[in-house]
């Protein structure tokens, strides 16, 4: 699929370019690295080492083997290894089979479906505005967060409901900052008065060109340009925020668009071969037409975000960085899989803070879009296999590719209005990575 640079401008990236210039240099080196799947397959005492791409496919293979007794997993990147929560109660006979399948085994207490019952008790007591929750395999609990508009009344009754979950169910904590989208005004991609960022360029349904971005963008704007004030060149065709979930799909006007499946990360594009499912512990790297490019790691999926707005459900949180203009934003790995689209969070690039994204997999199969070489949904080994193939493409990108990405795509982050994080918006509208209007 290739990819339109909409129209001739670079990013002026200023502060951003510092941020993208120090996560380049985690991302690019390791652009070409693989990992092989050392160990022994059939030791249960020496787990094998893993792509984290890989990670999902192990997991649903190993929940759909030890059933009620799987209680979750993340990924220990130190290790290269898929760590597996067990409930084994009496039986040990599931220890022995997750260790035989390759991961690395830890018995705890909590099932995932007392986990389930304990979010949906959050839902229904606790949907408190500026407060999230999402589950986290590596503590076994549900992490509950209250940003700082969370006071008096309201603390108290999130307080009394996390305590009604019983010990050891739930870990609540206070975050410095305030959960917002990442909408802004400001170079990226424009539209109603609102700017975001670009996310990636898919091809929908029927063939055309568009691209994703965040759905808080998508509603905030029927039209987006590339350049503030600038005439359209995209228009929204579903979106979704709030609800189940923080994304839109925006067609180009112009049917003979070209929309590559990459992102620009400032001296080069990063190739974008597919969209995998997101993994706890899991390095990413997010881009946006705010603060550039920054990288982290996953904290936990299905997240809950209570915004001012309303509920968003199914969330990816992270500890990567984020500001106003970033929504929409491309989240993707070092291997060039598509994981996420910047949705809100708390805290800025000084501070740190919380922050969520849209699962890029869960946006194309409602819109019925596909990402790269089609496979919109990878996820396991093929995705890992796909990953691979990218990073080798990455490693080999010219330098010159931040000039396109500069002028290409941004016009959709612009008019996302703040979607910023978007990977083509942070670079000036960038490489058209993120195809579109996104939300941060």
């Amino acid at each position: 699929m290739s990819h339109k640079r909409i129209p001739k401008r670079r990013a002026a990236m200023a502060a951003g370019a510092v941020v993208a210039l120090g996560a380049a240099a985690v991302l690019l080196p390791n652009a070409n690295a693989s990992q092989d799947g050392g160990g022994s397959d059939d030791s249960a005492a020496a787990p094998r080492t893993l792509k984290a791409a890989d990670a999902p496919g192990l997991a649903s293979q190993l929940s759909g083997l030890l059933g009620e007794a799987f209680a979750g997993s993340y990924y220990d990147a130190g290790r290269q290894q898929l760590v597996v929560n067990v409930v084994s109660g009496d039986d040990d006979t599931v220890v022995v089979q997750a260790k035989k399948a390759g991961a690395a085994v830890r018995e705890v207490d909590n099932s995932i479906a007392e986990l389930e019952t304990g979010a949906r008790t959050l839902k229904s007591e606790a949907t408190i505005p500026g407060t999230s929750w999402a589950v986290d395999p590596r503590t076994n609990k549900i992490l509950v967060t209250a940003d700082r508009t969370v006071t008096g009344a309201a603390w108290d009754r999130l307080e009394s409901t996390v305590d009604s979950l019983g010990p050891g169910m739930a870990t609540l904590q206070k975050s410095g900052g305030t959960f917002r989208t990442f909408v802004s005004g400001g170079d990226a991609i424009f539209g109603g008065g609102a700017r975001c960022s670009l996310g990636f360029n898919v091809t929908a349904a029927d063939g055309s060109p568009a691209f994703l971005t965040a759905g808080h963008c998508g509603v905030a704007a029927a039209q987006w340009s590339d350049a503030q004030g600038g005439q359209p060149v995209a228009t929204v065709d579903q979106a979704v925020f709030p609800g189940q979930g923080d994304f839109a799909l925006v067609r180009y006007d112009d049917p003979a668009t070209e929309a590559p499946s990459e992102v620009n990360v400032g001296n080069q594009t990063v190739p974008i071969s597919g969209a995998a499912e997101a993994t706890v512990g899991q390095q990413v790297f997010r881009m946006g037409s705010t603060t550039g490019l920054a990288d982290g790691q996953v904290l936990g999926l299905d997240a809950t975000v209570n915004y001012p707005e309303g509920t968003v459900t199914g969330l990816i949180q992270t500890d990567v960085c984020a500001e106003p203009g970033d929504s929409g934003g491309s989240l993707f790995t070092r291997d060039g899989l598509a994981i996420g689209l910047t949705s809100g969070g708390s805290g800025d690039c000084t501070a740190g803070g919380e922050t969520f994204f849209q699962p890029v997999t869960t946006a194309l199969q409602a819109v019925g879009a596909t990402l790269g070489d089609g496979a919109g949904g990878a996820v396991g080994e093929q995705a890992g296999d796909e990953g691979a193939g990218a990073g080798d493409q990455a490693g080999g990108a010219e330098s010159g590719v931040g000039d396109q990405a500069g002028g290409e795509g941004v016009g959709a982050g612009d008019q996302a209005g703040g979607a910023g994080s978007g990977t083509g918006a942070a670079q000036g509208a960038g490489d058209g990575t993120g195809a579109g209007p996104r939300r941060r």
